[in-house]
């Protein structure tokens, strides 16, 4: 019999075969290679989810994925008011149950209501994408002043830390969360260090929040994206940047919001993603970061 190494717990009978690839129906218990879910059935059906920056571009692009898989909706935004309108026109043109929920997540009592009114409309959170953020560019780094470098964290990293906390009594086992990074998390970007080292804590945050989470059953992913044409480009770079926004990809263009949302939708699904947490996906345009 073997030895079982210390710490080892035993998932299955002890078993062997003696010859290559294998016999599955020899196999105990048999593996499972039915589909986890009927395409038939959407696959966020009745799910509530919580999407920050949810009234334009990614996140935008993101409620309306899971808006066709059954979800339910509350979409978070600063100021936009006509985009949050927008987009809570278009889910509701699909029958989609859905909310719009305005303030700045940078405000830990901002977070707090947020997550109440979700509650109080709901009574549940299955779901939670923390997308919001926000890039200040600047070519010389000691130009960076403390007061952008707070801003640029409270938005990026410290709402996911304040909207987590909040929301987290409300997730039960099988709920999902779903952080958004960036590529410059591990290629950086001159001109954007405050807003990379936001990105690349993320990273962190996402892991180690996974390795918190994993024994009440609530996995924790992450999305970063590489050149995507939302507004956060024409608000952020000049308009020759803007024209060739994108271009030094290996696709050579810039994606669109609705190429990412369905990472975001796999994710989210339990049925298809159960045997992922503290991951990253990278729809980025072909380039190779290794991370």
């Amino acid at each position: 019999m073997p030895q079982m190494q210390q710490n080892e717990k035993p998932v299955r009978p002890e078993q062997k075969q003696n010859q290559q690839p294998g016999i599955e129906s020899a196999m105990v218990p048999a593996p499972e290679s039915q589909p986890r879910a009927s395409s038939a059935v959407p696959k966020l059906k009745n799910k509530v989810a919580l999407i920050t920056g949810g009234d334009s571009g990614i996140g935008r692009a993101v409620a309306l994925a899971f808006a066709k898989e059954g979800a339910k909706l509350a979409i978070c935004y600063l100021s936009e008011e006509s985009d949050a309108n927008d987009t809570l026109e278009e889910l509701n043109s699909m029958d989609c149950d859905a909310i719009k929920l305005s303030g700045d997540i940078g405000d830990e009592k901002v977070c707090r209501e947020l997550v109440k009114k979700v509650i109080a409309t709901y009574g549940r959170i299955d779901i939670l994408v923390n997308n919001a953020a926000e890039q200040h560019p600047q070519e010389n780094f000691e130009d960076i002043s403390a007061e952008q470098l707070e801003r640029t964290f409270r938005t990026n990293l410290f709402s996911m830390f304040f909207l987590t906390q909040a929301a987290l009594p409300h997730l039960e086992k099988g709920a999902a969360i779903i952080n958004t990074t960036s590529v410059t998390a591990y290629r950086g970007s001159s001109s954007l260090v405050d807003y990379s080292a936001t990105k690349g804590a993320i990273v962190s945050f996402t892991r180690s929040l996974a390795h918190a989470l994993v024994k009440r059953g609530i996995r924790v992913n992450a999305v970063a994206p590489g050149p995507i044409w939302t507004p956060l480009i024409p608000s952020t770079f000049d308009a020759d940047k803007v024209a060739t926004f994108g271009s030094d990809v290996p696709l050579g263009r810039a994606g669109e919001p609705n190429e990412v949302a369905p990472s975001y939708v796999f994710l989210a699904s339990h049925a298809d993603s159960s045997y992922i947490t503290g991951q990253v996906l990278h729809p980025n345009g072909g380039e190779i970061i290794n991370g």
